[in-house]
């Protein structure tokens, strides 16, 4: 029974499921009334949901909307729409909508829609004091309540009859900022102000001014007040006086400062008068400054003053300005329709000017030291006025000069640049130096004892020429030194090495070794060496030659290797030979006692047994009646090759031959003379 049940209400559950079929077919994201509202209007974010269903049946929505990717709106509804109110829209409700929903296990979201509230609210400006006194600051604060950052804000100073006096703001964290405007002299009645501004949508909004702001200014000390006594036209040599005044509301922390072209000549503390005073010069004339400070506030007051010149600056005059030493100079100093004054002549120096004599004019006999710049001075009524200075130039005779090369040697390597050096002990600087290759000037140097000239194009035939010549302003004129030859080495080139015999010299003989350049300068210095497991010098020797000769006497078998060669002059280049081998073999009579003590015993051992060879070949092929013989006669044999053994004499063969047929002879007779018988 509970089984059919069971049965029946999983049919009918899956009947009920399949009654309750739905799709999205579009879910939209709308705003009402446009999606560019204006500041402080009303507005509405709409999400509609577009679904087909099977059957009519209930069902339930989950609505969420987000602007910028941020949820600000959910809600759960029957119906397909939703709706997001603003009451009042704001710039800060200008962003990228979109919206979701989610219904019966289904969800589908929309296109983002973009919605721009246009403008800002009108801002609000405060300041912390409506009275302040020149120097202060005004401290001000603009803010938009219901704006959210980022916002630029700029504050504006406004006086009367002058470009506003603005400051810029960026606030990226909140909707307000403050700043400080400073209260400066000859600020009376201020006005301040704000606006706002805003980029939106590559757009920059402003907001309208906010509300202007009254600040008065009080002035802490009136305008300075400089005045010249006992006028400002005065002429040098008079005291000139110059005060300077103020009235003040308080005396606590005041200044009086008078200055001229930035320099400060007196100033006062606590005081409401500044007093200066000064014998009157040309330097004198100019604007003077006198400021009064207190706190931030400060005020300024100028004074032109001129002062008329009592007499023209003095004018020095030489006899001449370069003399030789020894020498008379006249100094003559002047003042243009002037003649009542004090005179003194001096010569400038960096310890201070050194007096040579209280008149109008100077003469003397000059001397080397005496050059320097010499100035005269005037004085009238206490006012001195020095004149420009005029440089007098006393000169010593140059010496002759000497020249030299700089390395010390009067030689120079081929391809290497000559580098000469012109001195001259004696002469007042500056000094002309020439120098000269041949007759040509090859180089002219002002210096003050000597000069150097460098020539690289030196040539294989030169041998040089070279002179200078010195002079400076001294009448005596020029000097020149003596004529300087040079010595052009060339460097050493191609070493080669030979001997004589070449290659295989017999044991005990003597060898001759040639080394030789294609060119260098003499002299030259050869060495000859043998490479074995190091270095081994045989000989070395200097010749003014290209070659040299060497001669080892009685080779051994320890002389055979690799001869080489090295050659060098002053260039101090070394140029190595190619290598050349020597092989020490032996001598003829070597040879022949070689032969003597070894071929022979061979030679010998070859012929007795070729002997012994044939012997035993003729004996096989005698008859053999002759082979047997009689007892006799093999006795006579035996007991003569038993002799001939004993005796140890040497026999040839033929020898032995022969002695074998008389032998055979002597037995053929004694036959016939049997049969005789």
């Amino acid at each position: 029974m509970y089984l059919a049940l069971l049965v029946i209400f999983l049919h009918c559950s899956e009947l009920y499921a399949q009654e309750r079929v739905f799709t999205f077919n579009m879910v939209e994201i709308k705003v009402q009334p446009s999606v560019k509202v204006k500041n402080g209007a009303p507005m509405s974010i709409i999400c509609h949901a577009d679904i087909s269903k099977k059957n009519d049946f209930q069902l339930s929505h989950n609505f969420t909307i987000f602007k910028d990717g941020k949820l600000v709106f959910m809600i759960t509804s029957d119906k397909g729409e939703a709706r997001y109110g603003i009451p009042v829209a704001r710039s800060s409700d200008t962003g990228l909508y979109e919206c979701a929903v989610e219904a019966g296990g289904k969800t589908k979201s929309s296109k983002s829609l973009h919605v721009w509230v246009t403008g800002l609210t009108k801002p609000i400006l405060t300041a912390e004091k409506k009275e302040v006194l020149e120097g202060e600051v005004v401290k001000l604060r603009c803010e938009l309540p219901e704006e959210a950052s980022p916002l630029y804000f700029v504050f504006r100073k406004i006086k009367m009859n002058s470009k506003p006096n603005e400051k810029h703001v960026s606030e990226s964290h909140r909707n307000f900022s403050t700043v400080e405007f400073s209260v400066e002299e000859e600020d009376n009645i201020l006005h301040f102000d704000c606006l706002v501004r805003r980029l939106v949508n590559l757009e920059l909004e402003t907001s309208e001014p906010s509300n202007r702001t009254l600040v008065t200014v009080k002035e802490p000390f009136i305008k300075p007040t400089l005045k010249a006594k006992p006028s400002s036209n005065i002429t040098e040599g008079d005291r000139i006086q110059l005060e300077c005044s103020t009235v003040v509301a308080r005396m606590h922390d005041i200044e009086i400062i008078l200055q001229k072209n930035r320099t400060i000549l007196n100033s006062v503390r606590d005081e409401k008068l500044l007093k200066y005073s000064a014998v009157a010069t040309l330097e004198e004339s100019g604007e003077y400054l006198c400021k009064v400070e207190q706190g931030r506030a400060s005020k300024t007051t100028k004074l032109n003053v001129v002062v008329a010149e009592l007499f023209p600056k003095p004018v020095l005059t030489a006899s001449a300005i370069k003399l030789d030493e020894n020498k008379e100079l006249t100094l003559s100093c002047s003042i243009s329709g002037f003649r009542k004054a004090n005179f003194s002549i001096l010569r400038k120096n960096s310890n201070g000017d050194i007096w040579f004599k209280n008149s109008r004019n100077l003469t003397m006999r000059v001397h080397v030291n005496d050059t320097g710049s010499y100035i005269c001075k005037a004085e009238v009524k206490g006012i001195v006025k020095e004149s420009k200075p005029v440089r007098i130039n006393v000169y010593a005779p140059v010496s002759k000069p000497t020249l030299s090369v700089v390395s010390g040697l009067p030689e120079v390597v081929l391809g290497k640049p000559l580098q000469l050096i012109c001195r001259s002990v004696m002469g007042t600087p500056p000094i002309t130096f020439k120098f000269y290759k041949g007759n040509e000037i090859k180089k002219t140097v002002v210096n003050d004892t000597y000069a150097v000239f460098l020539d690289e194009n030196i040539r294989r035939n030169d041998k040089g020429g070279y002179k200078c010549d010195a002079r400076n302003d001294h009448s005596s004129g020029m000097k020149t030194s003596n004529i300087l030859n040079i010595t052009v080495i060339v460097p050493i080139r191609n070493a080669s090495l030979g001997s004589n015999p070449y290659g295989e010299v017999e044991d005990g003989s003597d060898t001759a070794f040639l080394c030789s350049v294609k060119e260098g300068s003499w002299p030259i210095h050869f060495k000859i060496f043998k490479k074995t497991d190091h270095e081994v010098l045989l000989f070395e020797k200097s010749e003014n030659a290209d070659r040299i000769l060497w001669r080892k006497e009685a080779m051994s078998r320890q002389d055979t290797g690799t001869y080489y060669c090295i050659a060098s002059n002053r260039a101090n280049v070394d140029v190595k030979s190619h290598p050349i081998t020597i092989s020490v073999v032996l001598a003829a009579w070597q040879k022949g006692v070689i032969a003597a003590f070894v071929l022979i015993p061979i030679a010998g051992a070859i012929a007795l047994t070729l002997w012994w060879f044939l012997f035993k070949k003729k004996t096989a092929q005698r008859p053999s009646m002759e082979m047997s013989g009689s007892a006799l006669a093999t006795n006579l044999t035996s007991e003569k090759l038993t002799r001939q053994n004993n005796d140890g004499d040497y026999y040839s063969r033929s020898g032995y031959i022969e002695d074998g047929e008389n032998h055979m002879k002597s037995t053929d007779e004694n036959k016939e003379n049997t049969r005789a018988s």
